[in-house]
């Protein structure tokens, strides 16, 4: 039983991907569960790239899929919303706006850069940045709430010269545990996202760690995705994240339906 919650197509301005295509290889791959969750990034810094997803096409376009491949696998629509603290209001207008299944809350920007840009860390102290990166997310969850999970909550590290050598949760452990018992206070989860071992961290997003504290903490909402904008990623790497999932002490998984949670046995 996998469940890919966490995917993108066409409509994110960083995938080509046909929608259909996506949802055959994750049948084929054994998905049982699968959730669309585009890109919206309001006010992208980046001239090339423009993350403005039309909520009527989107459902216009996914929701025949849905039904036609609705013997085969049980589909969400979703959308992952890039949090800034200056588009609080406008992203809560957003989230309401169409009939979404599952909102996932993502830190893509740091002092209006992506650190997927190389100029983010030149001249700069990786392990500074990593800090500041982790007490914008605080805020950003503090003042932001109409989301289901935290995407990717150590994104920041994905793309960092050493990647994560200097990284670790004892190092964060301060910040992250709010940002942790944040998230379980409100009522909101966690996701376990695949895309840090082809990305060549040797750990999924956050890393085994920050879920272990997690779960230490009280949290059980978490969900699985791959972040995947290709669909040769759709699940990649689910046999390590689900066999970690179950040794940090997780039995149930997660998965959204109408933005309401429903509860899996692993």
């Amino acid at each position: 039983m996998y469940f890919d919650c966490h995917n993108h197509t066409r409509f994110s301005a960083d995938s080509e991907a046909n929608p259909e295509d996506m949802l055959k290889k994750a049948i084929e791959r054994g998905v049982t569960r699968y959730c669309f969750t585009d890109h919206q990034d309001f006010d992208f810094p980046y001239e090339d790239l423009k993350f403005d997803v039309d909520a009527k096409e989107y459902f216009d376009t996914l929701l025949p899929i849905k039904k036609k491949y609705a013997d085969k696998i049980e589909v969400n629509i979703g959308i992952e919303l890039g949090l800034e603290n200056h588009l609080w209001d406008r992203l809560d207008e957003y989230a309401k706006s169409a009939d979404f299944d599952f909102v996932i809350g993502s830190m893509h920007l740091l002092d209006r850069k992506d650190p997927y840009y190389p100029e983010f860390f030149e001249g700069k102290d990786e392990v500074e940045l990593f800090r500041r990166f982790f007490e914008s997310t605080y805020e950003n969850i503090k003042g932001f709430k109409n989301f289901d999970v935290l995407g990717h909550l150590d994104y920041v590290v994905r793309y960092a010269p050493t990647k994560n050598e200097k990284y670790s949760y004892n190092k964060f452990s301060d910040i992250i545990d709010a940002i942790l018992k944040e998230l379980i206070e409100s009522g909101r989860g966690i996701e376990i996202n695949s895309s840090g071992f082809r990305r060549g961290l040797g750990e999924p997003h956050p890393c085994f760690d920050v879920v272990k504290r997690y779960k230490e903490l009280g949290g059980e909402i978490i969900t699985t995705g791959s972040d995947a904008h290709v669909k040769d990623d759709v699940a990649r790497d689910f046999d390590k994240i689900y066999a970690l999932i179950k040794e940090a002490g997780f039995n149930y998984i997660c998965a959204f339906n109408k933005r309401k949670a429903d509860f899996f046995k692993i």
